[in-house]
């Protein structure tokens, strides 16, 4: 279980004030998949990051009640100049898991073949995401992090990463960050729509797809 508790996150940048929290306090709940929905620029990510401990919100503080994944989709989680087998061993100390089981697990399905062996800083962004996702899925956290699964890899990666996802999150926790409403209706089943620094929970997610539709046909 995840809980905002009046989460603040703002940036400022040439004395100007870009709002991605405003005070939030918000829980989501164990077992349930969550899509993150805002319009570009909305703090989707951010949020992600400031869950997973990789960015600092201003003020207020993220509760968390079990294990969380790092941000699926976001590179930062590796070291550029070590190799993605290196990056992996290095996860695997650090989450407690058998090093060999889950090198052989991310191997064989991010399908990055001899890359798997080079440095990280000669991946493309889709080879990292690739290492990113297929490392996470390898791992058994309580709550998952996904950034815009859409974008990985080929259609069939996609497809691979959908069933994966839908197979680890049957009695975990997920937090989902997609512009494709066809991935969130496949993946989740309520919904959070972030504007202008507010957050507002659906527990129906077509209600969630629908109010976040409305505010982009108002832009």
């Amino acid at each position: 279980m995840i809980t905002f508790q009046n989460l603040t996150k703002e940036f400022r940048q040439g004395g100007a004030r870009t709002l991605v929290a405003d005070n939030i306090s918000m829980t989501f709940p164990p077992n349930r998949s969550v899509a993150l929905m805002g319009r570009n620029g909305a703090g989707k990510s951010t949020l992600l990051q400031i869950i997973a401990g990789t960015v600092r919100p201003t003020s207020g503080q993220v509760l968390i009640d079990g294990s969380v994944s790092w941000p699926v989709g976001f590179s930062g989680a590796f070291h550029r100049d070590l190799t993605g087998l290196q990056n992996v061993r290095f996860v695997a100390r650090v989450y407690g898991v058998e090093s060999d089981e889950l090198v052989g697990f991310v191997e064989e399905v991010s399908g990055l073949g001899h890359h798997f062996n080079l440095p990280v800083r000669t991946y493309s962004k889709g080879m990292r995401a690739r290492l990113a996702f297929s490392t996470s899925m390898g791992i058994d956290f309580d709550t998952y992090l996904i950034d815009e699964i859409s974008s990985v890899g080929d259609r069939e990666f996609r497809r691979f990463c959908e069933r994966a996802l839908k197979e680890r999150i049957k009695d975990r926790a997920a937090i989902v960050v997609a512009h494709n409403p066809y991935v969130l209706r496949r993946t989740c089943d309520c919904g959070v729509v972030l504007e202008k620094g507010q957050a507002v929970w659906f527990d129906d997610l077509e209600e969630a797809i629908g109010y976040h539709e409305a505010l982009m046909d108002a832009a």
